[in-house]
C-alpha cells in the first residue's frame, strides 16, 4: 500500500524519515534542518547508496560522472553521519534522510516550519512510524498512526480538520494505517510527492558525528 506514496519501503527498505516544508526552496530547508556552511553536492539516490556504501575508500573509477575532490570537500565521504537530500515540487520541499533518525527530532521540526508549515515522517527499519506536523515554530500534532487519539501536539485537532487523517486510518486497515494518512495529508496539503522525485540529483549534505 506505500509503493504509491514518497517516501517509502520500495525506494528505501531500511527505513527513512523525510521532512516536507512549504514555500522554501531545497537549499533554505537544508539550512535549516542540516545548520549552515555545509557545502552540498547533487547526488541521485542511487550514487548517494553507492558512496555510503564505499565511504572513504571510493576512488575516482567509481564514480566517474562525479567529482571526487567535490565529494571529498562536501564532507559526504564522511565515516559517520546522516545524509541528507532535499528537492521540491510544486511549492513545497521535501528532505529525505535514509534508514537514520536525526530529521525525527521535535527542534528539526519546529526549525523547518518557522513562517510556514511543515511535517515529517518516520518509518524505521523496525517498523515503528511517526507523523508530526507543526507550524511557525510550534509542533501541533505529534503521533504514532495506529494510535492517532494519543496525539502528543499542542493543538491535534488542528491537522485533523485540515486533513481528515483521523478518518482515513479509521476507515482502513490496521496495518495500513501509517500510509492512510500520509496519504491523506498529502493530498489535502497539496504536497504529494510521486516516488520519482528523488531519482534525479538533489543536493545532498552529510553531517559528520551528527548522530
Amino acid at each position: 500500500m506505500t509503493s504509491n506514496i514518497f517516501p517509502n519501503r520500495q525506494l528505501y527498505q531500511f527505513g527513512y524519515c523525510a521532512v516536507f516544508a512549504k514555500g522554501l526552496a531545497p537549499a533554505e530547508l537544508l539550512a535549516r534542518v542540516g545548520g549552515e556552511g555545509l557545502d552540498a553536492v547533487a547526488l541521485t539516490r542511487t550514487e548517494t547508496a553507492h558512496i555510503e556504501a564505499l565511504g572513504e575508500d571510493i576512488d575516482e573509477d567509481d564514480v566517474p560522472d562525479l567529482n571526487l575532490d567535490q565529494l571529498q570537500g562536501s564532507g559526504v565521504l564522511a565515516s559517520d553521519g546522516p545524509v541528507l537530500r532535499a528537492g521540491e515540487h510544486q511549492g513545497w520541499s521535501f528532505v529525505i534522510e535514509p534508514e537514520g533518525s536525526y530529521l525525527a527530532a521535535d527542534d528539526i521540526l519546529q526549525s523547518a516550519s518557522r513562517e510556514t508549515v511543515a511535517f515529517s515522517v518516520r518509518d524505521s527499519e523496525s517498523g515503528s512510524c511517526w507523523i508530526s506536523y507543526a507550524e511557525d515554530g510550534e509542533i501541533l500534532s505529534s503521533f504514532d498512526p495506529l494510535f492517532p487519539g494519543n496525539d502528543y501536539g499542542t493543538r491535534p485537532e488542528a491537522l485533523d480538520q485540515l486533513t481528515g487523517h483521523v478518518a482515513a486510518i479509521n476507515d482502513g486497515d490496521r496495518a495500513d494505517a501509517y500510509a492512510n494518512a500520509v496519504r491523506a495529508i498529502q493530498q489535502r496539503l497539496q504536497c504529494a510527492v510521486p516516488p520519482e522525485a528523488d531519482e534525479s540529483r538533489l543536493l545532498t549534505i552529510k553531517i559528520a558525528d551528527g548522530y
